[in-house]
């Protein structure tokens, strides 16, 4: 059976992704021999060679990039047509890709996609955790959930929950090494280093009525996972800056203690952002509004001060 156009292009796009054949035919539940077979045929029918060889990889030749580009634009003028025709169904259905950080896509997206999936039963979700933000038009992911600044101006977005930073330490810890008085103590003190993307090292940014001061600190212990600094923190190795969310339980418990709490972080708030609005389907909005009710309610249930 000769092989739909549409197929042909995510085949493309699958390839470049991944730069091996073996991985587009595990996506594609084809057999190897299948997916080579497919690549050959599709550059036989063009004249053209589309991909360099290697013994380890894939590449893309000149006509094969210009094909990726032509085949990432229409599969998304497709997308956006279903889309369109979809939305008015009242039942939201289809597939939603959805994409997370690694820690919290773990222990709290995750768990939220499985009541998602539960109250919708006619959407699939592909769930991809990942350190650093990601293209949305490149990779294909319909929604991606992050903390922070939004890594790109030209997506759009929706706050999904407030979410300030503080710094803070164990009691055991302040009791031994004593309360900063002042931002020039805490630069005298053992930090706990959080490593997040492309962040500069060890610098602190603060703002304190109309200014802004910048920390230089240092300590022996960084991670670029938030769960093992935040439990280095809990054992009392130093101060740390975590936010709001990761602190709450803790510093309600007395295991962790705001310090300087009049000297402001840049926050941390929670975003949900995707590429385009026009014409969302009615799975992502479902899955926004669920995300968007979920953290409601949790903000609602904390404790007005934390």
């Amino acid at each position: 059976m000769k092989t739909d156009v549409s197929s042909q292009l995510e085949f493309i796009v699958l390839l470049a992704r991944h730069g091996s054949l073996a991985a587009v035919a595990r996506a594609l539940d084809l057999t190897p021999p299948a997916a080579t077979k497919r690549l050959s045929q599709m550059e036989a029918r063009l004249g053209v060679r589309l991909v360099n060889r290697t013994t380890r990889r894939i590449s893309l030749t000149a006509e094969g990039e210009t094909y990726l580009q032509h085949a990432t634009r229409i599969l998304a003028a497709l997308k956006e047509m279903e889309d369109a025709v979809s939305s008015s169904r009242s039942v939201p259905r289809g597939l939603l890709r959805v994409n997370a950080t690694l820690g919290f896509g773990r222990t709290t997206i995750a768990p939220l996609v499985s009541a998602f999936a539960k109250r919708y039963p006619h959407v699939e979700v592909q769930l991809d955790v990942t350190d650093r933000p990601i293209d949305l038009v490149e990779t294909g992911v319909d929604l991606a959930i992050r903390f922070g600044a939004l890594p790109d101006k030209r997506l759009n977005a929706r706050r999904v929950m407030a979410n300030r930073r503080f710094m803070c330490a164990s009691p055991r810890y302040l009791e031994k090494h004593g309360m900063p008085q002042s931002l020039d103590d805490v630069a005298n003190h053992s930090c706990i280093i959080h490593r997040q993307n492309d962040d500069a090292y060890g610098i602190w940014r603060f703002t304190h009525g109309e200014r802004s001061e910048t920390v230089k600190v240092r300590g022996a212990l960084s991670s670029n996972d938030g769960d093992i600094v935040l439990g280095w923190a809990l054992d009392g190795h130093g101060i740390l800056v975590r936010s709001e969310w990761d602190l709450a339980k803790y510093l309600e418990s007395g295991r962790l203690r705001v310090v300087l709490p009049e000297y402001a972080q840049p926050s941390a708030d929670l975003f949900v952002y995707y590429a385009n609005r026009r014409n969302q389907s009615a799975r992502a909005r479902a899955f926004i509004d669920f995300l968007v009710q979920h953290f409601e309610r949790h903000a609602s249930a904390a404790p007005d001060d934390v």
